[in-house]
């Protein structure tokens, strides 16, 4: 599980234009959550920049942010995607899509000149971006007999806990989620509660 509280993204598509000796790099962030909204972002790139020579991208993902790729697309090895990987590691931003599209303008920049154009075309449209810090949170269900129900709002109010979901007509069941600074504290108070069952679903955020 992530060893931080939080982690940084964006909030929403961005552009931004670079350019180099004739050739045009176009960038494009978006914020993502899962590998099928950044096939759709590429594909959508390709069917708008047909005529581009390279569509070339990086992503992160995950509060942790240990998901992530890097694609050179017929570019040479390492002159594209890991430096629009680098200036995405560098902003410790995860959840979103870096794609640089690039328009060849008849010179040759090197492999040096290559990875300037597509760090500084990063650099460019991340700046672009309002980054906000998102806080993670876990998720759990509780279930507890009648007699624990103040005790239990109670702790749940002490964690500033957010009620996503109940049923009291056949069961006292709640889902909630918590930050997960606090997730530690609201465990160890719930375990003196012999009565109650708490279950950790997944991370919420």
């Amino acid at each position: 599980m992530p060893s931080s509280d939080s982690y940084f993204t964006v909030t929403k598509n961005e552009e931004a234009l670079f350019k180099d000796r004739g050739s045009k790099f176009f960038a494009f962030a978006f914020p993502v959550n899962q590998e099928t909204d950044i096939k759709q972002h590429l594909d959508a790139l390709r069917k708008s920049h047909p005529g581009a020579r390279h569509h070339c991208y990086a992503w992160r993902l995950g509060a942790d942010g240990l998901t992530f790729r890097a694609n050179d697309d017929g570019e040479p090895s390492s002159t594209a995607g890991k430096p629009i990987l680098g200036q995405i590691q560098s902003k410790e931003l995860t959840n979103i899509l870096i794609v640089v599209v690039r328009y060849f303008g008849g010179t040759l920049l090197g492999a040096g000149g290559l990875i300037n154009a597509y760090r500084s075309a990063a650099a460019l449209v991340i700046n672009e971006c309002e980054i906000v810090e998102r806080f993670i949170m876990f998720e759990y269900e509780i279930r507890y007999t009648t007699s624990d129900t103040s005790a239990v709002m109670r702790l749940l109010k002490d964690v500033g806990a957010r009620i996503t979901f109940s049923d009291y007509d056949q069961h006292n069941l709640l889902r909630f989620v918590c930050r997960k600074r606090d997730s530690e504290q609201l465990e160890n108070k719930f375990s003196d509660l012999y009565a109650v069952n708490l279950k950790f679903l997944n991370i919420a955020g």
